[in-house]
């Protein structure tokens, strides 16, 4: 594509399909004589007509928008006479900013990696001897450990009383038992998405943070900060909120891009960090990401990274995501997340062969 001109291309495409320009014209919504000037290189299109011509066109891959930008930048150049200097000063930032984003997984991490898939295969060797009792048990074990890293002082036994009996218990606040209530409610969403093989999208996040919120905060269940935020006992600064649609927006779009390349677990962890950075929310950023992230596990056979509340575990959790907000290295992170689900998995396979 590098020596593709931008007219050239929506020649190419509208005589595929076998569009007049006035055909084509009508379907964007302008003159005729503006679609020559399109194909005869005397005008840009702006944005938005971009935008309209690559969806009209089945253009695929940004291809029309790349062009377009380059058209663009290039016309920008060639008005200045200090064009070239201003260029190498780009590149060299984007040599800077490309290095800074090319990371590497250590072989520790691919060992780990490895370690996982074969607990996988020995636990798809024996899935049938699975049953909903083990499944709900786990399941109820992962909402009391959510909960409890947040604070929420419901004990195990007490969360399955709340959430399978719908019994109160006394001297716990109402927040509490519907904490665990609402996070019981989200795992059955997430399982839900999976059976329907529903796409991870902004949509479906919004429904499982809105279960999340529902009855504690319902004025920001579902829905994204509109003020400043700070995260305890951490020295990262979310972002602004005007900031948070785009940044979502390109979190969403990087999942797309990479959800076929990283290894699940790889991804899974990616995307529970990347979510929490943000930090989206008023409140429920953690739970929800963390069901993000066991999303993305649960559907491709995995089994979920259920991380303890207790101590130790919560300060190794905040550590290896602070090394990510703070140092720019995710290798603590995805070593961390390796390391919960490999104890997952062990554990899963230990309860199905005794």
């Amino acid at each position: 594509m590098n020596n593709l001109v931008m007219k050239e291309l929506l020649i190419a495409r509208r005589k595929a399909l076998g569009l007049k320009s006035r055909e084509l014209a009508q379907l964007v919504g302008v003159d005729q004589a503006l679609i020559s000037k399109f194909e005869n290189g005397e005008r840009v299109p702006t944005e938005d007509q971009i935008k309209k011509l690559e969806r009209l066109l089945h253009i695929e891959d940004n291809q029309l928008s790349i062009l377009w930008l380059k058209t663009k930048i290039l016309n920008e150049l060639n008005q200045h006479p200090f064009a070239s200097e201003a260029l190498q000063l780009v590149q060299e930032e984007i040599e800077t900013y490309e290095k800074s984003q090319d990371f590497h997984y250590s072989s520790d991490i691919t060992t780990l990696l490895v370690q996982i898939d074969q607990l996988k295969f020995q636990l798809d060797e024996i899935r049938q001897l699975d049953s909903y009792r083990i499944t709900e048990a786990l399941e109820l074990e992962y909402t009391y450990e959510s909960n409890r890293i947040e604070g929420n002082t419901l004990t195990l036994q007490e969360t399955d009383l709340v959430v399978n009996e719908g019994l109160t218990i006394s001297g716990k606040s109402m927040r509490e038992h519907l904490e665990a209530v609402n996070h019981n409610e989200a795992i059955e969403y997430i399982k839900d998405l999976m059976k329907r093989r529903v796409s991870i999208n902004e949509r479906e996040l919004l429904v499982i943070h809105n279960l999340i919120l529902r009855g504690i905060m319902p004025d920001y269940a579902g829905k994204y900060r509109n003020v400043q935020v700070m995260i305890k006992g951490s020295s990262h600064m979310p972002p602004q909120p005007f900031l948070v649609p785009k940044q979502m927006e390109e979190l969403f779009e990087w999942y797309r891009l990479n959800k076929g390349v990283l290894h699940p677990v790889i991804l899974a962890a990616e995307m529970h960090e990347r979510l929490v950075t943000i930090h989206p929310f008023i409140d429920g950023n953690g739970r929800t990401s963390r069901l993000l992230m066991n999303l993305i596990l649960l559907s491709s056979g995995y089994v979920i990274a259920n991380i303890k509340g207790d101590y130790a575990s919560r300060k190794g959790y905040y550590n290896a995501l602070e090394s990510v907000q703070v140092l720019r290295s995710k290798e603590a992170f995805v070593h961390f997340v390796a390391k919960v689900e490999i104890e997952c998995l062990q554990r899963y396979l230990f309860i199905l062969t005794q």
